[in-house]
């Protein structure tokens, strides 16, 4: 049952047209009290939305989340290094268009009732960020804004694509997901990005103006990310191990892989190559049946959802990564956490030849012919062959994340769009 109610222990930065923070001198004075809406992953499992909690939190920021519960996250209400957690329970989950219809209509009554007990019974909030999918948050942060608060879309999947990768269909429900994103875009105050192909769709298809839309990177966090030693018996008696992380969907191509696992055994002969895929959805079971009609169940290891640590264990012990991604137009432009994760460790990958993934990995990586599970077993047996090869991907891969992709270089840029609100105020105001 939802509770309304209060819970027990409840230099200026700016940005250039490419979302880039500049430090004009003076720091702009921050909006304090921000509600974070999240409805995809509970929290603190949700990586990227944790960091930018912490983030704020450590900025100056009083900062309070909504959430689903979740395997390990069953607690209604829960303060975690000083961020409030609320959390709202979720009866089912959505398989098809009418389901994730129904998923989100109970989601968005959750959160807004929740909205309201953080805004009278909790710290209450200046400013909301919203985190897709889905699209119908912008409902919370409009109602809000006719109340003086600040909207934020913080956007991390582009639903519209993202339909159609689940269900091969341009119909009634896609074109209505096209209204609500930009329905969501008009309403931000600010958007967020998460790469540079979501940047151009919120200027281009959302109608947001460029200085309004900060990119911000899903950046590996070192300190969680550590390089371990491996556990040789993660390789189930073989000599090399194939690592993957991510969730069990359609379109993660985890089917494409199998195919590719079975090219190995069956059509190569060889034997000497295990595969351990950590992660759940909701196309797990069939994964794990698709592995047994292909005769190749005892060459992979379905490890579910599990703890960090158990997740490091698989990661650190394998030879190479992979990534299957299908390719499509949500997969194309979507920058995938894994391939970051993969690289701060210093594994190198396989994928197929998309656009963010080529971005993000550039020479840590072997790109396969797109959809092409053959072409994709192939690479992964030239690189596993090679072991000077994976040597220097690993270290590129490593090196990278260091300079370049880790959150450490995200945070000016998140804290630059929440100091743009404070700029729009005093515009305002002048």
């Amino acid at each position: 049952m939802l509770v309304i109610g209060p819970l027990p222990g409840e230099g200026a930065a700016t940005a250039d047209a490419m979302g880039t923070p500049v430090t004009t001198g003076r720091r702009a004075r921050r909006c304090g009290r921000v509600l974070i809406i999240v409805e995809n992953l509970p929290l603190p499992f949700d990586r990227r939305v944790w960091q930018e909690a912490r983030t704020l939190k450590a900025a100056g920021y009083t900062v309070s989340i909504i959430c689903p519960k979740g395997p390990g996250c069953e607690r209604s209400f829960e303060e975690l290094e000083g961020i409030h957690i609320y959390r709202h329970s979720m009866p089912f989950e959505a398989s098809g268009a009418l389901g994730y219809l129904g998923e989100y209509t109970w989601a968005l009554m959750c959160e807004f009732l929740l909205a309201l007990r953080v805004l009278f019974f909790g710290r209450g909030f200046d400013v909301i960020q919203a985190c897709n999918p889905p699209d119908t948050i912008f409902l919370i942060g409009g109602f809000f804004k006719l109340f003086g608060k600040k909207f934020i879309f913080d956007h991390h999947d582009i639903n519209p694509e993202l339909y159609v990768a689940k269900f091969n269909r341009k119909d009634f429900f896609y074109k209505l997901l096209l209204v609500l994103e930009r329905w969501t875009f008009k309403t931000a105050d600010v958007c967020i990005a998460t790469n540079d192909s979501y940047r151009r769709i919120a200027i281009e298809r959302g109608g947001v103006s460029p200085s309004r839309v900060f990119v911000v990177r899903s950046g590996p966090d070192l300190s969680r990310l550590k390089i371990l030693q491996p556990n040789p018996a993660l390789k189930c008696g073989r000599k090399y191990l194939v690592g993957y992380v991510g969730v069990m969907g359609r379109q993660e191509g985890i089917d494409g892989l199998l195919t590719a696992v079975r090219h190995i055994v069956h059509s190569i002969g060889r034997t000497d190559v295990h595969f351990g895929l950590v992660g759940g959805g909701t196309s797990l079971n069939e994964a794990k049946a698709l592995a047994r009609e292909l005769g190749v169940d005892e060459y992979v290891t379905f490890t579910g959802r599990v703890p960090d640590n158990e997740l490091l264990a698989m990661l650190n012990t394998a030879d190479i990564c992979v990534n299957p991604d299908v390719a499509n137009e949500m997969n194309d432009k979507s920058t995938m956490n894994k391939i970051m994760e993969y690289m701060a460790l210093g594994k190198p990958i396989v994928q197929y030849d998309l656009t963010e993934g080529r971005v993000s990995a550039q020479d840590a990586s072997l790109y396969a012919a797109k959809n092409d599970p053959i072409d994709l077993a192939n690479k992964l047996l030239a690189l596993l062959d090679d072991e000077a090869l994976r040597q220097r991907m690993g270290e590129i891969g490593r090196e990278r994340v260091r300079n370049v992709l880790a959150w450490e270089h995200e945070v000016p840029r998140l804290l630059a769009a929440y100091d743009a609100l404070e700029s729009q105020r005093a515009e305002k105001l002048a």
